[in-house]
């Protein structure tokens, strides 16, 4: 499809201002650019975002940080000293034109910069204000850091994540990424009050913690009600059995999974050839499975490891039952069915192209664009022209130090 046929991308015309840092703010924002909107990811003249400094890898060494590529594309970076007041001016001549302003600075940093959603409301009452914190406000932490790891742990996620004795953190940043997601959507639902004729403007605020909140409601909710805190599993699932990974005869691992009475029946008669066990009223129920996992795996274990990977999900496939290989992130990046669903475009980086996956959704005759990670302060100049400054107040604010 040509530029000229490609439709008007759903956040066309939305300007978002970013103060934002790691992971949650700028996942949010790389969000609302997938739909088109324009982010201009205001950063600070000492290395800007500390995410650009965690590791050199793309295109290194002495290339781009992994997170800072993942989470930053379709961004415009501009350099600001928020500090002084010719950079908090500029910062609020941005916000005159904008739609929302994202962040995810420490505690009480909004207001003291004069940008609280109270603030706004009074300065700029039609930008949407949208803050990410740790533990929200009104309780005995809401004044902590936090960060993912932290807020996983204090949430219980680490506690069922692992094995027995041995709590482990989830390998992604689901509570940056998840509130990231939640402070997106947020902010496309009150873009579509406003188009309705609802009110302008509006206050977000987005918690780690409360993120988390969320995504453990299920062993939350069995904990409140059982009394019991289920212990992890490692590769398996406290809710259903039997449902985990097994080693296969040519050194791969397999995962198998039932979700119902049905599915048991047809991996017990039809895989592992154990009618036995279908039959066997200790193993009638899914809670009389869980309470004799044990059981099954050992059975599940002793077949699998009979024969090859390939025979396995192939009789898997056939009787009905859930299957997957268990893969290193080196397998997945030339897994079949990213390249067979041509699922990788290139993004333009300031150490050289870069290969990244297209975000999830698939929309009907649009393509998220996968537009460069701005270098820091690329875009300074070019963004503070916009706003009406001649090259001679440009470089006097640069000569104050108000940008870089």
């Amino acid at each position: 499809m040509s530029s000229a046929d490609q439709p008007a991308a759903p956040l066309a015309g939305v300007t978002v201002v970013a103060l934002e840092q790691a992971v949650s703010a700028p996942m949010c924002t790389r969000v609302l650019a997938d739909f088109g909107a324009r982010v201009i990811k205001v950063e600070n003249p000492a290395g800007g975002d500390f995410a650009r400094h965690y590791d050199d890898v793309v295109n290194g060494p002495g290339g781009l940080a992994a997170h800072f590529v993942w989470a930053n594309r379709n961004k415009e970076s501009v350099v600001l000293d928020l500090k002084s007041a010719a950079g908090l001016d500029v910062l609020h001549r941005l916000l005159e034109r904008a739609d929302v302003l994202v962040s995810n600075l420490a505690p009480g940093s909004t207001a003291r910069l004069g940008i609280s959603a109270q603030q706004l409301r009074q300065r700029h009452p039609d930008v949407i204000a949208v803050e990410i914190d740790g533990y929200g406000a009104g309780g005995p932490l809401s004044s902590k850091r936090a960060y993912d790891l932290l807020t996983q742990a204090e949430s219980g996620s680490c506690a069922v994540t692992g094995h027995p004795g041995m709590p482990a953190k989830p390998g992604p940043p689901i509570a940056d990424i998840s509130s990231g997601l939640y402070s997106a959507l947020s902010i496309m639902a009150l873009l579509y009050s406003r188009h309705q004729g609802g009110r302008r403007g509006g206050a977000v605020s987005v918690s780690l913690f409360d993120t988390m909140m969320d995504l453990m409601g299920y062993p939350l909710t069995y904990t409140q009600h059982s009394g019991i805190d289920q212990q992890p599993l490692g590769m398996g699932s406290p809710a259903v059995a039997p449902y985990g990974a097994y080693e296969t005869s040519d050194g791969q691992t397999v995962v198998l999974g039932t979700t119902n009475d049905h599915e048991w029946q047809r991996l017990a008669r039809e895989i592992i050839d154990r009618p036995d066990l279908a039959d066997d009223p200790r193993f009638a129920s899914n809670s009389d499975r869980v309470a004799n996992r044990d059981i099954l795996d050992d059975a599940i274990r002793t077949w699998c490891a009979r024969y090859d990977l390939d025979h396995i999900q192939k009789t898997a496939d056939a009787a009905g039952i859930g299957n997957a290989r268990y893969n290193l992130p080196s397998e997945v990046l030339t897994h079949p069915q990213l390249s067979a669903r041509d699922r990788w475009r290139t993004v333009a980086t300031t150490s050289g192209p870069i290969e990244a996956i297209l975000p999830p959704p698939i929309i009907e005759g649009y393509e998220q664009p996968m537009g460069p990670v701005p270098g820091l302060g690329e875009h300074t100049d070019a963004v503070l022209s916009e706003l009406g400054l001649s090259g001679e107040e440009i470089d006097r604010l640069r000569q104050q130090g108000a940008i870089a």
